[in-house]
């Protein structure tokens, strides 16, 4: 299934002479809109082909993967587990994002931030099947080979005509679908919703591909780290285009764009599709600490 590409229009755009369309992935699938669908749908046939009844994965609080993986636990059939770093959040109200995965069947374990390191090392992922028996693990953000393979089915053939894909980057399997599946003529831009050195060269290792690279400075000092500038931009985003964008990965990539364009880093006649990745679930807890700072709200 391939989502409708949506075009932009805002005057900077028509002044540097640029098209942008967004494709609008955020509105597939319920419940596993964006990326999440592209990333699971794999992983989801081989656990079932594999004869597992229960899905493990990782994240943080706001995690939209843990979000994505409980729904899709629900609507496949599947038993669910999320590790959520922090042992400290076991003991507070869950925000809206662990709310919704609980009620969709979706067992919280809460690790400390520790033994959260760990979630990657083998004899941690054994003594996972010692504790719960056989289970079908995915990693943290959901990103692995088949993951990849559900991401490069992103793109179509009617995104052929593009000079430029943009995607939000979070653990990279996205941006290597992209990379995998777009035209060798096309440029892949990834921009990261997350402060890390070396971040480019480690995903070098796995996308051997040559015409794609990071637009790192647009993070706004991290991942899940958002500013007034920010919060301003996806309000008057939405006002502008009725096109919403999360605050962690989509509003970044955007901003990140339209800035590029007004510094002239893109050139004339560029054809921009942008992948929309979803996470707008994710607004009403991000709108919980706003409220708590006094900043501004985001608009849902």
């Amino acid at each position: 299934m391939e989502a409708d590409s949506v075009q932009v229009h805002l005057p900077i755009l028509k002044q540097h002479q640029i098209g942008l369309h967004i494709k609008r992935e955020d509105l597939l699938f319920p419940n596993l809109s964006g990326n999440k669908y592209r990333k699971l749908k794999y992983n989801l046939e081989n656990a079932r082909a594999q004869g597992y009844k229960t899905l493990v994965t990782f994240g943080g609080a706001y995690s939209n993967h843990l979000h994505a993986t409980a729904a899709a636990g629900r609507q496949y059939g599947f038993q669910t587990i999320g590790f959520v770093r922090g042992a400290e959040l076991g003991a507070k109200p869950l925000n809206p994002t662990l709310t919704q995965a609980r009620d969709w069947g979706m067992q919280l374990r809460f690790l400390s931030r520790q033994d959260y390191r760990l979630k990657a090392e083998p004899d941690f992922l054994k003594s996972l099947e010692r504790d719960l028996g056989p289970v079908y693990v995915l990693p943290e953000g959901g990103t692995n080979e088949l993951a990849v393979k559900g991401c490069a089915e992103i793109l179509g053939a009617s995104d052929d005509a593009f000079t430029h894909i943009c995607c939000p980057v979070g653990t990279g399997g996205t941006l290597a679908g992209l990379v995998r599946s777009a035209d060798q003529q096309q440029r892949v831009l990834g921009f990261p919703a997350l402060r890390a050195a070396d971040f480019e060269a480690a995903l070098k290792k796995w996308i051997p591909q040559t015409n794609w690279s990071l637009v790192s400075q647009y993070h706004f000092g991290g991942y899940g780290k958002i500013t007034n500038e920010l919060i301003s931009f996806i309000n008057d985003f939405k006002a502008q285009t009725g096109i919403p964008l999360d605050p962690v990965y989509t509003g970044k990539m955007v901003f990140g764009i339209i800035q590029e364009i007004g510094l002239s880093l893109l050139p004339a006649g560029s054809k921009i599709l942008a992948i929309h990745t979803g996470g707008l679930q994710g607004i009403a807890g991000m709108n919980m600490q706003l409220k708590k700072k006094n900043l501004p709200l985001l608009h849902l």
